[in-house]
């Protein structure tokens, strides 16, 4: 059995259906019972909270790896609850700011001190650290059911996103075979572009003649303002209006650990259409 926290979102939703389908036996770690029907098909949920460690034991009755989310305040005992029900290995869905070691970054503080319980814990364990998901385009649904202009942050700044359906990939090889335990794995997308060439590939793939207006750094500390601390949106803004946060490479990881390219955004934006295109329909 394979435990997945964060088992309804951008990557733990890929993760449980890349593994159901591959057969493995997946349960799901929910925060309740109205996330149960998000669940993909063939995935058993199960209630808990890593910041509860003691809810953790039915969704540990049997597991033998987690699939983790950093940030956790109770993840060190989690750990501890993990190791005495037999799991023996995990991963941690970190980031790509990891590398820097830079704990006076709110962001990158927190999966620093994620990794580090995971590694006092002596669990066996492989860290992802992915650049920014492509699928923070569904962003863009919202404003593209009122017109063709859609705004960004960061305009100026060149990301080789990736594709969360290969982060959940990587995961699993991970989990399921052991030949990645002990490595930080920077996982990117294989192509670096700007905001506006996102913007162009979605048009295309819609048929729409779509506008990225770029965002002002005040204005987008003002819009992230409204739904984050202070402090992650300092973290932001140094990562990509300060500009110490690089995440323009295009790495090879994804290809060396599943043997093809990196899903591109134009394969994204196909498979996400629909999305767009219901909200073409409501307007």
């Amino acid at each position: 059995m394979i435990l997945v926290t964060g088992a309804t979102g951008n990557v733990g939703s890929e993760l449980c259906r890349i593994l159901a389908e591959s057969g493995e036996p997946v349960r799901g770690l929910i925060r309740d019972d109205s996330r149960r029907a998000r669940l993909p098909a063939g995935v058993e949920g199960v209630v808990g909270d890593l910041n509860d460690p003691d809810s953790l034991a039915p969704a540990l009755d049997g597991v033998r790896g987690v699939h983790l989310l950093a940030g956790y305040a109770g993840l060190p005992a989690a750990l501890e609850r993990m190791k005495a029900a037999g799991v023996q290995r995990v991963t941690l869905q970190s980031s790509s700011a990891v590398p820097d070691g830079d704990t006076t970054n709110a962001v990158a503080r927190y999966h620093i001190e994620s990794e580090a319980a995971i590694r006092a814990s002596r669990l066996a364990w492989t860290f992802l650290q992915p650049n920014g998901f492509m699928s923070n385009a569904l962003e863009w649904a919202e404003p593209l059911r009122r017109g063709d202009v859609v705004t960004a942050p960061f305009a100026g700044v060149r990301t080789a996103q990736i594709d969360p359906r290969d982060i959940a990939a990587v995961g699993a090889v991970a989990l399921t075979s052991g030949g990645l335990d002990g490595r930080s794995l920077r996982l990117s997308g294989p192509e670096s572009l700007l905001a506006a060439e996102r913007v162009a590939i979605l048009g295309a793939v819609l048929g729409r003649d779509l506008r990225l207006e770029p965002q002002s750094d005040d204005d987008a500390r003002a819009e992230m303002s409204a739904s984050m601390p202070p402090e992650y949106v300092d973290a932001f803004l140094r990562f990509f209006a300060d500009g110490t946060l690089d995440e323009s490479e295009v790495l090879p990881t994804v290809e060396e650990v599943l043997g093809r390219p990196p899903r591109t955004f134009r394969a994204w934006a196909e498979e996400h259409a629909d999305v767009f295109r219901e909200m073409e329909s409501a307007n």
